[in-house]
């Protein structure tokens, strides 16, 4: 496996992660002005940081990062200075460390971005909030099935 730094171009796939991500909460119809669509919307934007896994040449999975406006706020919204995180591996790749390198690639980068925190939602029964977990990510709250994490991550120094 190979990872390597998101762009522009990735949108498509990073939108095809946010099904895996958060597929129960976008709609067919008005997926634009749902939370989650800000994930992806005009990617590479200042801010926007992201890796993907390459396998065999394919991509098979992403995490990525973007901050957020408190009038249009993601899922994890902590505040504006507080990058929040999205993470995805496509089904047939999963339990293989995917996740792992994703997220060990990608903390490091806001480490040296200089993020000292990063923020994320998980449903309440997800596996990977174990994974979560063992990173640094704690409960700051919840919203109904959804957990709101936070890592301390350091000020990049």
């Amino acid at each position: 496996m190979i990872l390597r730094r998101a762009q522009a171009k990735d949108s498509r796939f990073l939108r095809d992660m946010l099904h895996h991500a958060f597929y129960w909460r976008e709609s067919a119809s008005g997926a634009e002005e749902q939370p989650v669509y800000r994930y992806v919307y005009n990617w590479g934007r200042p801010g926007d940081v992201g890796v993907i896994a390459i396998d065999g040449g394919f991509p098979v999975g992403a995490a990525w990062y973007r901050l957020f406006r408190a009038d249009a706020p993601g899922y994890g919204f902590v505040d504006e200075a507080t990058p929040e995180l999205a993470i995805a591996v496509v089904p047939s790749r999963r339990g293989r460390g995917y996740g792992e390198q994703l997220l060990t690639a990608l903390l490091e980068r806001a480490r040296q971005d200089g993020h000292a925190a990063l923020t994320l939602s998980v449903e309440r029964g997800n596996p990977a909030r174990r994974l979560y977990e063992r990173f640094g990510f704690r409960e700051l709250r919840t919203d109904g099935d959804t957990v709101v994490m936070r890592a301390d991550i350091g000020d990049g120094a």
